[in-house]
């Protein structure tokens, strides 16, 4: 193990035997820098429940592992990062697999991928064995039902909301307790939810490699959407719902026009007709989804509990869509055509009886495994959501007593300091307060920088990592095109609106195209009314490409820049099929 130049409180040490790193996949569920409390307390266990995944798949053995360093994680200038070299050396030791297609999964179209070089120890006939093993017993799957541990955590996850205690009546050590508690819970959670996403890569490997044999690419993403039980996606149908009284009440309307800022409270308060139904619409919203949101996964984000204004503008926007975006009526639509795929790709293997057996069984596996991988995510989401709240109730009462000057500053402490701080004097408070402040200013220092994609061994200074506001990228101009991968199928017309943060989607008018860098779940609602969606970066699994499947939308990942190149307000086409955004006018 090399000891890295530390350049934020949260930085790791990184793996000399497996060197490469990459913010591919990680930038979805980490966008922004992580905090110190997270870093020292979540990441942790998310880095030992990786590992207990990799070791129950047969891929690794703990031992290949350092015990007390990170390994499968690593943290550089605040940001997270995935060991690409492991994620590629399972790919080599999988039967049937390789690096190769371990890079389609996980870095989709970036360019300045390294190639992968054989070390020693990479070959190892018995852990290929082993996974062999995996694969076999997980293709007899062919429901997310089936799967008793991912629904069971799911249930217990939504026990956790339904059984919050009072809050306020706890305190500050029960608070810290509490958080504790439910924080080592996550590393269970985790290792399932990473055993389930490679799981998911199985029966789509599968699909993918008989539908390009036979000439018919073409079917491969349709074959892998439609199953209208993707959990990550149910948000988009509450919010619809929403929209809809909301459009078809000409007072409620008007209280929307009047604002989000403030709108519960005047639907409260006020005798505005439709206000008792859409409020216990949004309650119980809150209630089942409250644990979305930005960057969900880091404690200190708020969610659409905490700041329900972020939920509300979505339903702003959606209001305005019209009846045609449904996402019911998509997800139909999008599991008609996975009947049509399905029974069009087995007639054209039907005079080959093992091909014929092996696409059988794969597509009744992604049944089970790729909807699994969106819930086992939620379930994560949803405990973090419960030790979001505890965290704040600390931070509220910190605030009082001077030592934070904001609620979400209880993310800048760390957790081995969180003792010391509850117990600190009065006289004290000065002391964290520029603790806290200090973290804070080069936290948002770092957020404002575009953390390297890809890095061998060392990454470079943050010094030298553009600037979020720079406009380096050439710009397109009408007629120039943009190359990415096709993510959901079809083709879009519309105005770019490129959009930076999930947090204020105001800015997206139905039927435009969504142009976003990377997109978390916080996103999905911006879905519902675009017509189409390009990003940055992506991968097969990736959410935007999960989310627009399923709710039928054109999207484009792997589009380099194109927050950067495309102008906003430009005419584009999006063809969801071939990946190419073309700039039609401006």
């Amino acid at each position: 193990m090399g000891k890295e130049i530390r350049y934020y409180v949260t930085d790791t040490d990184l793996s000399g035997r497996f060197p490469i790193y990459t913010r591919a996949n990680v930038g979805e569920v980490f966008p922004d820098p992580v905090t110190p409390l997270t870093s020292g307390t979540g990441l942790w266990r998310a880095e030992r429940g990786w590992r207990t995944a990799w070791e129950r798949m047969g891929a690794f053995e703990l031992g290949e592992f350092p015990a007390e360093e990170f390994c499968q994680l690593g943290v550089v200038g605040g940001y997270c990062y995935l060991n690409a070299s492991l994620i590629r050396l399972f790919g080599e030791r999988a039967p049937g697999l390789s690096w190769q297609d371990m890079d389609a999964q996980f870095f989709g179209a970036q360019p300045g991928i390294p190639a992968y070089v054989e070390a020693e120890g990479d070959v190892r006939p018995d852990l290929t064995q082993r996974i062999g093993e995996t694969f076999a017993a997980i293709l007899a799957y062919s429901s997310v039902d089936q799967l008793t541990d991912v629904s069971e955590h799911k249930a217990r996850t939504i026990a956790l909301r339904r059984d919050r205690p009072d809050l306020s009546a706890m305190s500050d050590t029960e608070l810290w307790a509490r958080y504790l508690d439910l924080i080592g819970w996550h590393e269970w959670l985790f290792s399932q939810h990473i055993y389930t996403t490679y799981m998911a890569t199985v029966p789509v490997g599968m699909i993918s490699a008989i539908a390009t044999a036979v000439g018919r690419p073409d079917l491969i993403m349709p074959l892998i959407a439609g199953f209208g039980d993707v959990d990550s996606a149910e948000p988009s149908h509450a919010l619809w719902a929403m929209g809809r009284l909301v459009a078809n009440s000409p007072s409620l309307t008007s209280e929307f026009d009047a604002g989000v800022s403030g709108l519960l409270d005047r639907l409260r308060d006020g005798n505005v007709a439709g206000a008792a139904q859409f409020l216990a619409m949004f309650d119980d919203f809150v209630r089942n989804f409250g644990s979305r949101g930005p960057n969900e996964w880091e404690a200190r984000s708020p969610s659409w509990e905490t700041r329900p204004e972020l939920a509300l503008s979505a339903i702003e926007r959606m209001r305005l869509a019209p009846a045609s975006a449904d996402p019911a009526s998509h997800s139909v639509d999008r599991a008609r055509e996975r009947a049509a795929a399905a029974e069009q790709l087995l007639s054209i293997v039907a005079g080959d009886a093992a091909v014929s057996g092996q696409l059988s069984v794969a597509i009744a596996a992604s049944q089970a495994w790729i909807p699994a991988r969106e819930r086992t995510k939620t379930n994560n989401i949803r405990l973090i959501h419960e030790c979001r709240m505890p965290m704040r109730e600390l931070g509220r009462r910190m605030v009082e007593r001077a030592f934070f000057d904001e609620i979400e500053d209880f993310g800048f402490v760390q957790a081995d300091e969180m003792d010391g701080i509850i117990a600190a004097q009065a006289g004290d408070a000065g002391k964290w307060r520029n603790i806290v402040r200090e973290r804070r200013a080069k936290y948002e220092e770092l957020s404002a920088k575009i953390p390297q994609f890809v890095f061998v061994g060392a990454a470079a200074s943050p010094d030298t990592w553009e600037a979020r506001s720079a406009s380096s990228a050439a710009r397109l101009s009408v007629g120039d095109a943009l190359q990415g991968m096709p993510g959901c199928p079809g083709v879009a017309r519309g105005r770019a609106r490129v959009i930076l943060d999930s947090n204020d989607p105001t800015a997206l008018e139905p039927g435009d195209i969504l142009v976003a860098p990377i997109t978390d779940p916080s996103w999905t609602p911006l879905f519902v009314p675009a017509a189409g969606v390009v990003v940055d970066v992506g991968a097969p699994l990736s959410h935007a490409i999960i989310v627009s499947r399923e709710l039928g939308i054109p999207c484009v990942i792997s589009a380099t820049d194109a927050t950067r190149r495309i102008p906003n307000g430009a005419l584009l086409e999006v063809n969801g099929s071939t990946g190419v955004v073309t700039v039609l006018g401006e």
